[in-house]
């Protein structure tokens, strides 16, 4: 048999076979995953000091509340673009937001101004909810994955409202 027999030989009985299970066992999985972009809903994001949260913001409706630096609370309409929902679900995909805990910290009664923020990710047949609490001392990596998945959220909302000039 030639070299060049040989090449086509194994790729026809090693490599082919490899890529068509491969096709074969990963193309349900990723057909059927509960998260997937097209079947976003919405997401609605809270956020305060212990159980008081007076910020919120929800994508259905484009509902969002804040209190601003003067302590008044200011309401607005803005809505999300699809790039946006899609910069969302990204980073919320490569952050590993579906495996985290749904709750990140403890609710502690000692410390009177404790953020606390909520995530909600609403989709078709799913939905990840998360409550972070700021004064989290567990494993540093879920730790700094779920602030810049906060922090993600917070400026996604922030050049919403930015671009609706309102």
């Amino acid at each position: 048999m030639s070299n060049k027999g040989k090449k086509i030989f194994l790729a026809l009985s090693i490599i082919l076979p490899m890529i068509i299970y491969c096709y074969i066992y990963y193309r349900p999985i990723i057909r059927n995953a509960p998260f997937r972009k097209k079947d976003f809903v919405s997401m609605q994001f809270s956020w305060g000091v212990k159980d008081t949260l007076e910020n919120h913001y929800n994508s259905k409706n484009g509902d969002y509340q804040y209190i601003n630096s003067k302590d008044s609370t200011v309401k607005k309409t803005v809505f999300l673009k699809s790039d946006d929902i899609l910069f969302m679900h990204s980073k919320a995909n490569e952050l590993g937001l579906w495996n985290f805990p749904d709750t990140i910290g403890n609710k502690s009664a000692k410390s009177m101004a404790v953020p606390r923020y909520d995530m909600t990710f609403n989709y078709k047949e799913k939905s990840k909810h998360v409550i972070l609490y700021g004064d989290f001392d567990g494993n540093p990596k879920l730790l700094d994955a779920a602030v810049q998945m906060r922090k993600v959220i917070e400026e996604t909302i922030n050049q919403a409202e930015k671009r609706s000039g309102k």
